[in-house]
């Protein structure tokens, strides 16, 4: 309860009683939905703060006195601060509280006051990349920077961040004889994990490279992981059945690579943090490879002489704001009149007729297209595009 004054002889209400009694085990708890400046009725009190956007909390001077505390805690999905009105507010944490974060705002005078962090872990700060960007994204204010290679993340502040991390994307398959009529599967977007984890010290960001889908080998390659030290990995995607492959696709990857079509059905594999490549069709000669599996759906069947398409991407704009921007797409498999799309316009098509797969541009963590021929030449598969890594904290 809030401190009251009490003249001699007088007699306490049952009330009155209850509320000091209050005040040593359950305090007097004061709920607000919306930023709020204190008044000095809050002094012993509770500031319980619930808002999914952001807030804060307006400290003036000359309502409490030295030695006065009350207590702020923030349960709400948006970011309370702590913000300094015509007092003086001082902490050797942070005055923003993330949710399940609060503390003992104690004061040292009428005019200042000390915050000391009592509960929950806050959010960190940091610096690498691509440089920090701030944004606000459904009312809670953020920063972020992202890595679109290999880099570190220089901590300045310990605590949560939030991740999105995307690995490179698998090749699209590859005709690797002349001797061959095939129309190969486009490649697996790489995998995302998203998750919010605790940093302490400095990070090696990995941003895995996109797979290849040069000739000269029988098999494409795989993507390769993107890595936040030993602490997470968005795993590579797999590439797309080749020309001798059939139905070879890695399973352990993000989006499947997609099935290659000649005499029979090929499948495309499953995925780890992804989703499964399409098949190809057996009614040859009319061959067409399967789509390859992006983050947000699996690859199309290829139909007919009509390769699959590559399964849909992952929207981003909701981890950084701005505009629509998606990634890991899967790749288009190739067909024998008509290749392919890639998934959400970032993997690369498959070929149409006799001609190389198109490849993923970088950071898209996507797959490539798949290569088609007519038994006259070796064609490359596209290749994947390499990862990307968000980490955002807020402020």
């Amino acid at each position: 309860m809030a401190i009251q004054d009490f003249t001699a002889g007088q007699i306490l209400t049952a009330a009155q009683m209850d509320a000091l009694q209050a005040n040593d085990y359950n305090w007097t708890v004061s709920n607000k939905t919306a930023s709020y400046t204190l008044v000095a009725a809050d002094k012993g009190t509770r500031i319980v703060m619930s808002n999914a956007g952001a807030t804060t909390i307006t400290v003036n001077t000359s309502l409490f006195s030295a030695g006065d505390t009350l207590f702020i805690q923030n349960i709400g999905a948006g970011t309370c601060t702590i913000t300094a009105g015509t007092a003086t507010v001082t902490t050797a944490g942070s005055l923003a509280l993330a949710q399940w974060g609060g503390g003992t705002l104690y004061f040292t005078s009428a005019s200042a006051a000390i915050f000391f962090s009592g509960g929950g872990a806050t959010y960190g700060a940091a610096t690498g990349g691509t440089g920090v960007t701030n944004v606000t994204i459904g009312g809670v204010n953020y920063a972020y920077t992202s890595f679109t290679s290999t880099g570190t993340l220089t901590v300045t502040k310990s605590g949560l961040f939030d991740i999105l991390a995307f690995g490179g994307g698998g090749a699209g398959g590859v005709i690797s004889s002349s001797a061959s009529t095939y129309w190969c599967g486009g490649g697996g977007a790489g995998g995302v994990q998203q998750s919010v984890i605790y940093l302490d010290a400095n990070q090696t960001i990995t941003v895995g490279a996109g797979g290849s889908g040069a000739t000269g080998a029988i098999d494409p390659t795989s993507g390769t992981s993107s890595t936040i030290g030993t602490l997470l990995s968005a795993v590579g995607g797999g590439w797309g059945s080749p020309s001798a492959g059939g139905d070879r696709s890695i399973p352990s990857s993000g989006g499947s690579g997609g099935g290659a079509g000649r005499y029979g059905t090929r499948a495309g594999g499953s995925a780890f943090q992804g989703n499964a490549g399409g098949t190809a069709p057996t009614d040859f000669p009319n061959g067409s490879g399967g789509g390859g599996g992006g983050a947000g759906a699996v690859g199309s069947n290829g139909s007919g002489a009509t390769g699959g398409a590559g399964g849909a991407g992952q929207q981003v704009n909701t981890f950084i704001g701005g505009g629509s921007l998606f990634k890991a797409g899967g790749g288009g498999g190739a067909g024998q009149t008509t290749g392919g799309a890639g998934g959400s316009s970032i993997g690369g098509a498959g070929a149409s007729g006799s001609a190389v797969g198109t490849a993923a541009s970088a950071n898209t963590a996507s797959g490539g297209g798949g290569a088609g021929d007519n038994g006259t030449a070796i064609r490359n598969g596209g290749n994947g595009g390499s990862g990307i890594v968000y980490i955002r904290w807020k402020v």
